[in-house]
């Protein structure tokens, strides 16, 4: 196994050196800005909470892994693509953002029900002018770090990717059409008379939803489930991580931390690359 090091800025030789030694590694070397590779690295008790309170994100990987060997990246969007919650900013405009961001919290912690809390906050919103979410999207929402480098390599290796959210159709499909994303699938806000009405169409996407949209889109691609990366940060998210070979933790709750294969808590999305491709860019 490798191990893959990086960090959001200069590592410092002094960690490079200690985590070597932990590791029992012959060699590190440099494959990007700030993420190294330790080859033929072994695990140790004290390698994670080592990184950890150095702000370092680290992962062992197959030595002959390319991030070519993989056909679909699946992710969340709010908190994971994207670097806010939608429906906490929607609620700001409605002087909100508080009462609805606490539900929200407590949903991704796995506190409370996900469809349930869904509707708590939606229903918050009844009134509001279908425009805030406009407004929303265009001064708010803004992209997680290293999304777009990212998005580049996986569409440059012809990995398909697969946009999945218990948020709202809206904000899905313009970053669809953004990013050149080849799937999105969210909820749909119910719109009367230029007014959100505090409901949600049809069926809520949720937990099991997620889950159920990877595996149809990876059998439609005929692809394995080591083939599939699946990324996200809360709890609801935990069901659809379990359905692909890698799951990635993104500066995620604990209780994803701990059951994810990886955790990126300090790097931008761009740490996916690093991690995955293993120094073959």
């Amino acid at each position: 196994m490798n191990l893959i090091i990086q960090a959001a800025e200069p590592i410092a030789a002094s960690h490079l050196d200690h985590l070597t030694k932990l590791a029992q590694s012959a060699s590190c070397e440099q494959i990007a800005a700030h993420a190294y590779r330790c080859a033929a690295a072994r695990t140790h008790p004290e390698l994670e909470p080592y990184c950890f309170a150095n702000r370092l994100d680290f992962g062992f990987v197959p030595s002959g892994q390319k991030l070519g060997d993989f056909g679909l990246l699946v992710m969340d969007m709010d908190s994971t693509l994207i670097a806010i919650e939608c429906i906490d900013e929607v609620a700001d405009l409605q002087g909100l953002k508080a009462q609805v961001a606490a539900i929200t919290a407590a949903a991704m912690r796995g506190e409370m029900e996900f469809a349930e809390s869904l509707r708590r906050r939606v229903a918050l919103l009844q009134g509001l002018d279908e425009q805030a979410l406009q407004r929303v999207y265009d001064e708010r929402l803004r992209l997680s770090p290293g999304a777009e480098i990212m998005l580049e390599a996986l569409h440059q290796r012809g990995i398909k990717t697969l946009l999945l959210s218990g948020g709202f159709k809206f904000f899905t499909d313009r970053l669809k059409a953004r990013l050149g994303l080849d799937y999105a699938y969210a909820n749909t806000l119910e719109v009367a008379n230029g007014k959100l009405t505090g409901k949600v169409l049809g069926e809520i996407l949720d937990a099991q939803g997620k889950a159920d949209w990877l595996v149809k889109i990876r059998d439609e691609l005929a692809l394995k489930p080591e083939q599939v990366i699946a990324m996200g940060d809360g709890a609801n998210d935990l069901k659809m991580m379990a359905q692909a070979g890698i799951s990635i933790a993104y500066h995620a709750k604990p209780v994803v931390r701990e059951q994810a294969r990886y955790a990126l808590n300090f790097v931008g999305l761009d740490g996916v690359v690093n991690l995955l491709a293993n120094g073959e860019l």
